[in-house]
């Protein structure tokens, strides 16, 4: 599944095969339980996407909702996607560091990290990435690459 049409989540979740919807389910839960209070769980983009309410931040360049975080079952492999990490250069070279020293082979996109098998993918690190930002500091990151 490239891209969803999915209006909620348990649909989303609904459209999956049974072991795909494992995988999304247990990367979710991690995800959740380090999300700081604030960003929202939606449907967006055809994905699970964890967001900047509007209503907290209107003012983003193409009128959407600040997205933080997504997680989509791709139709070759699963992905995460951090638009914390992609932002900030030191964030990135954390996230390298931290797939060295779990073992893992990090395979990173330009705004995602791709992986195959829940076991090539360390939850804990994960966690640490959906937690990183308070809704707060991620507007200020925001605001300072926009005006770059």
């Amino acid at each position: 599944m490239a891209s969803s049409k999915a209006s909620t989540v348990e649909e989303y979740l609904g459209e999956l095969s049974e072991d795909r919807r494992e995988v999304i389910s247990r990367v979710r839960e991690v995800i959740l339980k380090n999300l700081p209070k604030g960003y929202q769980e939606t449907m967006n983009w055809g994905m699970i996407a964890y967001e900047v309410p509007l209503d907290r931040h209107p003012d983003t360049y193409n009128k959407q909702p600040l997205l933080y975080m997504a997680l989509a079952a791709q139709k070759n492999h699963y992905a995460v996607y951090s638009s914390g990490v992609y932002m900030d250069p030191l964030s990135e070279r954390w996230l390298k560091s931290e797939f060295e020293k779990a073992e893992k082979k990090l395979d990173m996109g330009k705004s995602c990290i791709r992986f195959r098998k829940l076991e090539n993918l360390p939850l804990d690190v994960i966690g640490k990435v959906a937690g990183a930002h308070s809704v707060e500091e991620f507007i200020e990151t925001y605001e300072k690459a926009r005006k770059k």
